[in-house]
């Protein structure tokens, strides 16, 4: 991996972590695009370390509101939330290695695709029964939705599978308002990244520091992971109060298609997962 690699992969994860397209998806996409091999346990912490840097800056006062009174509701909420995540990553871990290899790629960004467009779909119906309507609406998750969301995000660590773009669904799906339900889902990557870059560093630990850790790629690309995860949260976050998201509905569900022609058929960047 070279610098340049390392600056677009880091752009990458800044931007696909919190748009719901898939992060882990379009890094396993790309690193077989441009034909990168190598070990890239250091390097995806960093990445990680980036986009937490990120949501932190953004989110802030939040955080510094949690950090002076920890013991508070909004704090049960962000653990209740990340235990699913927990509990599918012990439970199915094999499950997970084989989708980090890419094998279930393509079916995951369908995925994405249909839960985007399901929770749109439900959206409008809400609006039109009267779901938001003065004093009937969920401004913010409570236990109930937090866990729903929790839900959604366990399932969203297969590659492919959107993060943010489940949790926003799983929000807007138990009827919580769109504004809430974004905030909430960023303030859900917080621990759920965390999480990710303590497990990595216990394997880093654990099985020594591999040879060829790409040392300037990876501090450029953690660089701009952080930098490109700043403005992705704002944009997002906006986006999702304004605006439909059947955009990124339409874009994973020609990029699923396009990868599972190619993991089926054309073999030039995956393999098929069933040989």
């Amino acid at each position: 991996m070279n610098i340049f690699e390392g600056i677009l992969l880091g752009i990458l994860q800044g931007l696909t972590e919190f748009l719901p397209v898939s992060s882990s998806g379009h890094l396993v996409l790309f690193r077989g695009l441009l034909g990168i091999e190598g070990e890239f346990l250091f390097f995806d912490t960093m990445l990680h370390v980036g986009t937490l840097a990120a949501v932190c800056l953004v989110f802030y006062k939040d955080i510094v509101k949690i950090l002076k009174k920890p013991f508070q509701k909004l704090t049960y909420m962000l653990a209740l939330a990340t235990v699913p995540a927990v509990l599918f990553t012990l439970l199915f871990d094999s499950f997970f290695e084989g989708a980090f290899e890419g094998k279930y790629l393509g079916f995951g960004f369908l995925m994405t695709s249909l839960v985007l467009t399901l929770s749109e779909k439900l959206f409008d119906l809400y609006k039109l029964s009267g779901v938001y309507g003065e004093g009937k609406r969920i401004k913010f998750p409570d236990y109930k939705e937090a866990l729903i969301m929790g839900v959604a995000q366990g399932f969203a660590i297969v590659p492919g599978l959107s993060r943010s773009g489940s949790t926003i669904a799983g929000g807007i799906i138990s009827k919580v308002e769109r504004e809430g339900a974004a905030r909430f889902s960023f303030l859900m990557s917080i621990p759920a990244i965390l999480g990710s870059v303590v497990l990595q560093s216990f394997d880093l630990i654990k099985n020594g520091a591999p040879e060829g850790l790409f040392f300037w790629p990876t501090f450029f690309g953690t660089i701009f992971a952080a930098v490109s995860g700043f403005f992705a949260i704002r944009f997002m976050y906006n986006l999702v109060k304004n605006k439909k998201l059947y955009g990124f509905a339409i874009y994973t569900a020609i990029l699923g298609a396009l990868v599972i022609l190619d993991q089926f058929v054309f073999n030039f960047v995956l393999t098929n997962p069933l040989m």
